[in-house]
């Protein structure tokens, strides 16, 4: 008894969401998400134009972050009356379609970290799909994507940056494996996210100083792994504090280049020094960092964290309030979902839902265009062999999620256009060479690990050149425009111009594919309730409801109606009643050998009556073939032909390839055999059918006969193609026509 085991149990067992690691609340440690004990009391207290106490923390006690945030992060003008608002006051106007967007945001700014995130912890889940909707900055959704591979290949770097713009997204963040091939992999990324569409801006995440070098020669066209931590003595690790942040904010937006920040759940509790302080709280103190500093935006939600956040309590809902309190300070917000929270996909799906119906500035903060082994920031909550998956939630439920369907043949053009640019110009600049071998290769490949194995030193010698000589964008585009690639130069130029005009340092800014400029100032969120704010125009719902997947009824009939070879039906007339004792009539639907040739199981219909015959045939009776225009349910169509049969047995047999055995004393919805399952039904299965019919004629035994249900039949991959069936066996049908004869030509 001792060793016995629930059979449910061990099933559970080994259930995906059960790799995932769970962890109860553990204050001290700071292992809590939304309310810890340690958390201060909101407060604020300000003397001459002066911060004095913040958040229950006299002047005197301030670390470096209280510092910062009480000279350049709280809002004074609004403060007081912001502070004198009890928290479920501010969680209401989060949700009250009647308090503008603009009205929170500037109450948020007045709030301390405190304030706010004991505000936004009120909020339940749906209270915060609303909020989000209302509160994020850009009325436009967009989504960014990782792109990498494990050999840092430039030309696979820009096939896939080329892949992922054609995709729909408008933001790319490039890393390396290899910290030396950094300045490569941004050349690559910089021409490969020009080559679909204009407009789609690249970074290329390593080390602070070179990402800004980077930058500065135009290789980059923004940042955001500019990290900030909710306590001193992680910054104090991490050899910053929010002076040098606020410095490097400076240093970018100084060249033009756009920056966001990024902070997240879980980054205090890994280093040992979360304080006892709730995750939720410690991200508060970042956000009001990230407004202190100047940054455009945020990118948060527990980014890296997630499996800290999400191993205990309310760890979804944490994140998803991190993504809020952004959007109510009137940043950018670049929802963290850029790292896998789970082995579960449906927990993973989960994680994503209230960003996903609520939008977001970036519903993703790095969404794995690529394939997951090719991830080397890690695998994303979402990769590339999810796309099919994404498309069709926007298609479920109606929303922008940032992406569009892709046609094959159109891809690979730009796969292949984006490694020829990329070739050309390592080529052309005397980086780097590759054949044309490399770049078909290339263009074809899932991933990194379909290529053969790149000699390091090529890219590393190519990256050196680039510091060296130095390389910057405007030899980029000389040598686009040298060696024959004439839309890539000018898109890239393009991108300088943008940097010159500076207009996508506005809060939330992206470029569409025009190069117009979307941003809080030139595309505000205006959501005030139903029939307000950001909705698909019928050009867009038309690109999301177009995935590759969808079927129309000439594709069904393109599949299902392709003709038979060596057999055809002939219709001899009107049916009369059977004078046959031993005669079992087999009635086939309206559209069986016209419309529809094929079954659900890849069988011909004329295999399927075949082997119904032959079971009837060696059961020693008869067989009669009739057509039943009048009615498509598989049931009357068995009904009518028991009535017309000279035994009183029928069966009835769909084009689709459902069958069943009737009598013509039954009720209609009554039946003797029943094989509903259309795509299992095998050609044994249909000669036992004849067999049985025959064996009711003779009063005989039957033989066992069940439906062979299955994971996949009884799921819905079988569902859209009947529906289309159906409706094609509809349109044939002709109410009032008697039965016919039916004679098979060979």
């Amino acid at each position: 008894m001792g060793d016995e085991r629930s059979g449910r149990f061990a099933a559970l067992d080994s259930a995906a969401v059960n790799q995932d690691g769970f962890l109860r609340e553990e204050h001290a440690a700071g292992l809590v998400t939304m309310s810890s004990p340690a958390d201060p009391e909101p407060s604020l207290k300000v003397e001459g134009g002066r911060v004095v106490e913040l958040d229950a923390r006299p002047e005197a006690e301030f670390d470096v972050i209280d510092e910062f945030v009480a000279r350049h992060g709280i809002d004074l003008a609004v403060a007081t009356e912001a502070m004198a608002l009890e928290p479920v006051q501010i969680a209401r106007m989060l949700v009250d379609i009647n308090v503008p967007r603009e009205e929170v945001v500037r109450i948020g700014r007045g709030l301390t970290p405190a304030a706010l995130a004991r505000a936004v912890a009120l909020l339940r889940p749906a209270e915060m799909v609303l909020a989000l909707t209302k509160m994020r900055s850009r009325r436009t959704p967009s989504n960014q994507a990782h792109v990498t591979n494990r050999l840092d290949d430039p030309l696979l770097i820009a096939a896939d940056a080329a892949t992922a713009v054609a995709f729909g997204f408008r933001e790319l963040e490039t890393t390396v494996p290899v910290l030396g091939d950094a300045p490569c992999n941004a050349l690559a990324m910089l021409i490969g996210s020009q080559v679909a569409a204009a407009g789609a801006l690249t970074q290329c995440s390593i080390e602070e100083s070179q990402e800004l070098l980077l930058g500065l020669r135009g290789l980059t066209t923004y940042a955001e792994t500019i990290s900030l931590y909710g306590t001193e003595q992680v910054f104090v690790d991490g050899d910053d504090t929010p002076f040098s942040k606020a410095f490097l904010a400076s240093a970018y937006a100084s060249r033009g280049l756009k920056l966001r920040v990024t902070s997240g759940a879980g980054a205090e509790v890994l280093m040992g020094a979360a304080e006892g302080c709730s995750m939720l709280y410690l991200e508060a103190r970042c956000v009001k960092l990230a407004w202190a500093i100047g940054a455009q935006g945020v990118q948060n939600g527990a980014i890296e964290g997630i499996n800290i956040a999400g191993s205990l309590p309310r760890g979804m809902a944490e994140a998803v309030a991190e993504n809020l309190m952004v959007m109510m300070c009137g940043l950018e917000s670049c929802s963290g979902n850029d790292t896998l929270m789970s082995q579960s996909d449906i927990r993973r799906t989960a994680h994503i839902m209230p960003i996903f119906l609520a939008g977001s500035d970036f519903l993703f903060s790095g969404f794995g265009s690529v394939t997951a082994y090719d991830n080397m920031f890690g695998p994303s909550n979402f990769n590339g062999d999810d796309l099919d998956d994404y498309l069709v939630l926007q298609r479920d439920w109606g929303v922008d999620g940032g992406l569009r369907p892709v046609a094959e043949e159109g891809l690979l053009e730009v796969r292949r256009r984006a490694a020829t640019a990329v070739r050309d110009v390592l080529h052309h600049l005397g980086l780097a060479s590759f054949d044309d071998a490399r770049v078909e290769a290339v263009v074809a490949a899932h991933g990194s690990k379909d290529l053969e194995e790149l000699d390091p030193q090529i890219v590393l010698d190519a990256a050196q050149g680039i510091v060296e000589r130095p390389v910057t964008a405007v030899e980029v585009v000389a040598a686009l425009a040298a060696t024959g690639h004439a839309a890539e130069a000018e898109r890239v130029m393009g991108m300088l111009r943008q940097r010159l005009l500076g207009t996508y340092l506005q809060t939330a800014a992206v470029l569409d594919e025009e190069m117009n400029v979307l941003s809080a100032r030139t595309d505000p969120n205006d959501y005030r309730g139903p029939g307000t704010g950001y909705g698909l125009s019928p050009a867009r719902q038309a690109e999301v409801d177009g995935i590759r997947q969808a079927r129309t009824r000439e594709d069904l009939l393109g599949e299902f109606g392709r003709p038979l070879d060596g057999v055809a039906f002939r219709e001899l007339g009107d049916a009369a009643p059977g004078t046959d004792p031993r005669e079992v009539a087999v009635g086939v639907s309206p559209s069986f050998g016209a419309e529809i040739n094929w079954t659900l199981s890849g069988q011909s219909v004329w295999e399927a009556l075949r082997q119904v015959l032959a079971g009837i045939e060696e059961e020693e009776c008869v067989g009669r073939v009739l057509k039943v225009r009048h009615t498509i349910d598989v049931g009357l169509i068995g009904l009518t032909a028991a009535r017309l049969a000279g035994s009183g047995v029928g069966i009835g047999l769909q084009a689709k390839g459902t069958a069943l055995i009737h009598r013509r004393d039954l009720p209609p919805l009554a039946n003797l055999e029943l094989l509903s399952v259309a795509p299992v039904i095998t050609a044994e299965m249909y000669r036992t059918v004849g067999q049985n019919a025959a064996r009711h004629v003779k009063g005989a035994p039957l033989k066992p006969l069940r439906n062979p249900y299955t994971e996949e039949t009884i799921g819905a991959r079988y569902h859209a193609s009947t529906v289309g069936l159906v409706a094609i066996e509809r349109s044939a049908s002709q109410p009032g026509a008697a039965p016919v004869d039916l004679e098979v030509v060979r």
